[in-house]
């Protein structure tokens, strides 16, 4: 299925839904975005097709959309594994009845003025998440091919649709692997979404996980994705998927302790700000694609080290997705142990954190 504007404004009557809800639809930017300078988009990951779990395989929820809209917030990345849209054992044949939950998200990004960041969480041959892919995206052409006819069938499905509401995020958080192994995979990538759509808006991934700038992919003219997960120990501390974080210390931010590697605001700036500045210089533009605490260090440890990554960001012109919107990272359900909730439309209302990230 191929939709373009039009018929996307004709199909969910946007306009229309906006002016039902009392929302008026923002001026429109003066310039489009472009891979060399990205809107400071602000938003949240959604996480509906993040994994599939047998047959849970859920379509994402307008009430997400509808929310982000009515908190002021215009970005949704939507990190995804192709196993949800594909027949067990095939990655070639694609389901159309899970493909439409992706056309819709896409559908009630324009209803709600959202932007839609379409990202490969699992690939394949690759994910930085168990379990381990057959074969490996980085050496094996097979694998290689695979993940192009993914990218190449998304850009036939959305071309037309401005990139104003759609961009694409290849690969997520490639790992600890050379720059020339990950320019060969990316350049294939993006060979493949503009045979189908040469105007698409593609961003990637930094190296180490998202921390790294790649300067080598700067002739592809393709934007880029950073993180906001350091100092690693406090934002992952006891998470169970992170190794040995139940012997972490309890975090502190400021951190005070001797030998911190990224002790304070400052630490981060140099550090982590930077060197994503310095690629900015060569007309690639930057987005925090992840960033968050999860929900075991304190919580107002948590909202003084976000309070300094915001403030970092703002001043950097750099936009941001939270991990995540409803879970153990997000403003809602998080089931921290040391929040006072409020009760808000049948969820648990993280407050503090959401007017922090308003602020932000």
């Amino acid at each position: 299925m191929q939709l373009n504007r039009r018929d996307f404004i004709q199909k969910t009557g946007a306009a229309a839904c906006l002016a039902a809800t009392g929302l008026t639809w923002p001026a429109r930017a003066a310039e489009p975005p472009t891979a060399r300078r990205l809107p400071r988009w602000r938003g949240f990951n959604l996480l509906e097709k993040f994994v599939k779990r047998g047959e849970n395989n859920p379509p994402f929820e307008e009430q997400d959309f509808a929310l982000m809209r009515e908190w002021g917030f215009d970005f949704a990345r939507l990190p995804m594994s192709y196993q949800c849209w594909v027949e067990p054992g095939d990655w070639l044949k694609l389901r159309e009845d899970q493909l439409k939950h992706i056309d819709q998200a896409v559908e009630w990004g324009a209803q709600y003025h959202v932007h839609i960041n379409l990202n490969l969480h699992r690939a394949p041959g690759y994910c930085v998440n168990p379990p381990k892919e057959p074969l490996d995206l980085w050496t094996d052409d097979k694998a290689l091919e695979a993940a192009a006819f993914h990218w190449a069938h998304f850009a036939k499905r959305y071309r037309g649709i401005g990139n104003e509401r759609v961009s694409f995020d290849l690969l997520n958080e490639p790992a600890d692997i050379k720059a020339e192994t990950y320019v060969r995979v990316v350049r294939r990538l993006v060979e493949a979404i503009r045979a189908e759509d040469p105007q698409r808006l593609i961003i990637a991934d930094g190296l180490r996980w998202g921390r790294d700038p790649v300067h080598e992919l700067v002739e592809l003219g393709i934007a880029q994705s950073t993180r906001g997960y350091d100092p690693f120990q406090l934002t992952h501390y006891r998470a169970s998927w992170a190794s040995g974080s139940d012997k972490w210390p309890e975090p502190t931010w400021p951190d005070t302790r001797p030998g911190a590697d990224l002790p304070d605001k400052e630490a981060l700036r140099r550090k982590r700000i930077q060197p994503w500045k310095e690629l900015e210089k060569k007309g690639v533009g930057v987005h925090v694609g992840e960033w968050g605490v999860f929900n075991k260090t304190p919580h107002a440890v948590a909202l003084r080290w976000m309070r300094d990554c915001l403030d970092l960001w703002k001043e950097a012109g750099w936009g941001w997705a939270l991990w995540n919107f409803r879970g153990s990272f997000g403003v809602l359900d998080s089931q921290r142990s040391d929040v006072a909730y409020e009760d808000f439309r049948g969820h648990k209302l993280d407050r503090k954190m959401l007017e922090l990230l308003r602020e932000g």
